[in-house]
């Protein structure tokens, strides 16, 4: 087998590390096809070959990470549905059924080595002895760093476990009604005085920031429907809330207030300056990728040699 047919044999893993890194397919895409170019350039045989991929991959996503530019907040002139319904379909189903939104919403986040120290141990199992040259610390210290970023991705709850517990059953049932435009069963999770607030620039002309009564909100949230689709529970402040988050970037977020079962009040933040604010922390355990490179179940990646840096 040539190398090139070897490299093939690895794509899908490599991609799956990349994306989990970059939270961008296209990104991801582009970094395995600079370890690629890398490997093209490397002369005589290569000892472990997923390993040396996988820690070349690893340290151009850092890279990347650590030069990109902040991005651009363009503000919302219609219903967001308007501008997410071009969204590729195959890189949602990858966001939700692979990742999850919250979780790539929450890496953004951390410090790229942390990032990267995260991915590699908690999500690929890399261990923290291979870790280390790829971040430039010791192994306790790239210990230190995944345990920081898996502290920052639980947040502190400010709410027992059986309430959060609670509250994410409501919040849940009311994004499926959302996404499956039932509003018989919106009903029954809105309290007959409920308020929905929401940031100007989320609501079409013509439409109050603020609406209240059951039947009023429910109709509204039909409305909002579209986007729910790419909507996530996450802890918003310490409490079960929403993010909204196409190709795994934030554009809303959503905070809830309960009486019981019933939501009370629920707000749609969308204002750059008030998201970048949020505490937003994710509410499941980081899914471990089932993904392995072909040929090396659990193949730790190699230290690359000096063409490879």
């Amino acid at each position: 087998m040539d190398r090139a047919e070897q490299f093939e044999e690895q794509r899908a893993h490599l991609r799956a590390v990349a994306y989990r890194m970059l939270g961008s397919a296209a990104e991801a895409e582009d970094a395995v096809q600079e370890t690629w170019l890398r490997l093209s350039r490397v002369d005589g045989e290569v000892d472990n070959l997923g390993g040396w991929l996988r820690t070349v991959l690893s340290r151009i996503c850092l890279d990347m990470l650590r030069t990109r530019k902040a991005r651009r907040e363009e503000p919302l002139s219609e219903l967001p549905e308007h501008g997410w319904a071009r969204e590729d379909p195959e890189t949602e189903a990858v966001l939700a059924d692979s990742v999850g939104r919250a979780l790539l919403v929450v890496l953004e986040t951390l410090a790229p080595a942390e990032r990267i120290a995260f991915v590699l141990h908690d999500l690929f199992a890399v261990p923290f002895d291979r870790i280390a040259p790829i971040v430039d610390r010791t192994p306790v210290a790239a210990k230190k760093l995944a345990s920081r970023a898996r502290q920052r991705l639980r947040g502190t709850p400010a709410s027992p476990a059986g309430e959060l517990a609670r509250q994410r059953k409501v919040v849940e049932a009311f994004l499926a009604a959302a996404r499956d435009g039932n509003l018989d069963a919106l009903l029954t999770l809105l309290a007959p005085d409920v308020v929905r607030r929401a940031d100007p620039a989320t609501v079409p002309p013509g439409v109050p920031a603020v609406q209240r009564g059951a039947r009023a909100v429910a109709e509204g949230v039909l409305k909002f429907g579209r986007p729910a689709r790419f909507a996530e529970v996450a802890l918003v402040d310490g409490e079960v809330g929403a993010v909204v988050a196409p190709g795994g970037r934030l554009r809303l977020a959503l905070t809830f207030t309960f009486d019981g079962d019933r939501v009370t009040a629920y707000e749609i933040i969308a204002s750059p300056a008030r998201l970048a604010r949020l505490d937003l922390a994710t509410l499941s355990e980081p899914r471990r990728s089932a993904d392995r490179p072909a040929g090396s179940p659990a193949a730790p990646p190699a230290r690359p040699s000096a063409s490879s840096r």
